[in-house]
């Protein structure tokens, strides 16, 4: 028996990448690599630490913050904080192992961290979320820095929290620094910050498109089955309208809202409306009754998008959470067309999920769907806030067409990447697409692991 904690997350995380690692001829050909493996999976620090806090009835509040300190290799550990009462080490450390592997594929100096707490924000008054982040901070303070641990914002994670954050480093600290990314624009930080991972990530299918096609396709007159609704969702479905294609669905915790009959799609007001009750922590369910959406959108109760669109879905953006496409799920889209998928969220597939893609385009050829995993295809983010580091190390800030330039370029060579990669290490059917989860972790891997194998951390 084992005496480490069951962590089921972070177990699937690591199973992933060790499966594909284990399935193409890299060990073969490097077979010291496998001490590596061994090495990057063990976190080089965790922090865990209480959050005491004083809510509006100045009753006493007890929440549980972690930081997982992953890996260095690459630069200053880099990942979001996450408030939500679900969180606890098993899903940090796996957000954290997959952040240090899309790091490396922004091409950034980069290393991969991962923190938050179960606090939950919905409910809570600015007053209550403004006290809890001070406690938070106060803590957390002590163990990051521009050039040792810079986190950034996640689920439950606003500009409003970081905003709080800030504040409290810089009194405690006694420095303005670039410690926190998704700064305010007037404060540090970036253009582009919150559209970016939704931006990144129809920039990324945008290349999948082209090399599948040869050139002949683009998201124009594609109908887009996304899930989520929180910033990933929202931008991601803005910039598909932007280029031609129609959105068919969004989601949130509560249930789905799903385009009704085989025309149309959401609009760019519609999309905002929604954003604005995402704001005030509001479901989406309380726009479904309402003349406007019912005629137009069918809400399915505790349900995802996947199984309920009408007619045929051409590409699929899982946007929200962890594994919320499931093997049936996958069988599901693959029935319905789907063509392409791309994960804005972290592991938005299950295992079974991923294994049913990964046989359907190697036993399909050209008519096969072609799977993105999020560590390359929502790599947008971190690769700003990257960017937001660079900036404010050097006290400038870029225009909105420069970072998005910045952007393109970064998700470009993220998904070359991972094509060469998969190309040269991943075996497949003659005539199949390459396998870019293969590609892409063995090229985020590598890096890391030579970088590591420079310092001395395995030889």
């Amino acid at each position: 028996m084992s005496n480490l904690p069951y962590e089921p997350e972070f177990e699937q995380a690591y199973k992933e990448l060790a499966s594909t690692l284990e399935n193409s001829t890299l060990f073969q050909k490097k077979p010291e690599y496998r001490k590596a493996l061994q090495v990057v999976s063990v976190p080089e620090r965790v922090v865990q630490f209480r959050v005491v806090w004083e809510d509006d009835n100045q009753q006493v509040q007890i929440n549980r913050g972690y930081r997982v300190q992953f890996n260095s290799a690459l630069g200053p550990y880099k990942g979001g904080l996450r408030f939500h009462p679900s969180v606890n080490l098993s899903i940090l450390k796996f957000l954290g192992f997959e952040q240090i592997f899309k790091n490396a594929l922004t091409g950034l100096n980069m290393g991969g961290g991962k923190g938050g707490s179960d606090f939950d924000p919905k409910g809570k008054s600015d007053n209550e979320i403004r006290r809890f982040c001070v406690s938070f901070m106060t803590e957390l303070c002590k163990h990051i820095g521009a050039d040792t641990d810079v986190p950034a914002g996640d689920i439950g994670v606003t500009g409003r929290e970081v905003g709080f954050m800030f504040g409290q480093y810089k009194k405690i600290r006694n420095a303005w620094e670039g410690v926190l990314t998704g700064k305010g624009g007037t404060w540090g930080g970036s253009l582009i910050r919150p559209e970016a991972t939704g931006y990144g990530v129809v920039y990324y299918v945008e290349h999948m498109i082209k090399y599948a096609t040869q050139g002949k396709e683009s998201f124009a007159g594609k109908r887009v089955a996304i899930s989520g609704s929180g910033n990933v969702a929202q931008y991601a479905a803005l910039k598909v309208i932007e280029l031609g294609g129609s959105v068919v669905s969004l989601s949130d915790s509560q249930g789905a809202l799903v385009l009704q009959g085989e025309e149309g799609s959401f609009t760019p007001e519609e999309i905002n409306t929604i954003a604005a009750i995402k704001v005030e922590r509001k479901q989406i369910s309380e726009l479904a009754t309402t003349e406007a959406f019912s005629s137009k959108f069918k809400y399915i109760p505790g349900a995802r998008p996947w199984t309920n669109i009408t007619g045929r879905i051409d590409v699929a953006l899982p946007s929200a959470t962890q594994n919320e496409v499931s093997g049936d799920e996958a069988k599901a889209l693959i029935a319905a067309g789907c063509k392409f998928i791309a994960e804005g969220s972290n592991m938005g597939s299950t295992q079974d999920a991923i294994d049913v893609f990964e046989a359907h385009r190697d036993t399909n050829k050209s008519e096969a769907i072609w799977y993105a995993p999020g560590k390359a295809a929502n790599a947008g983010g971190v690769a700003v806030s990257g960017l937001e580091m660079a900036q404010n190390s050097a006290r400038i800030n870029w225009t909105r067409e420069e970072v998005d330039n910045r952007l393109k370029n970064i998700m470009e060579d993220c998904f070359n990447n991972g094509l060469a990669t998969a190309k040269e290490y991943a075996t497949s059917s003659e005539g199949a697409l390459p396998s870019l989860v293969a590609g892409s972790n063995i090229a985020g891997f590598t890096k890391v692991a030579e970088a590591m194998k420079d310092h001395g951390d395995w030889w």
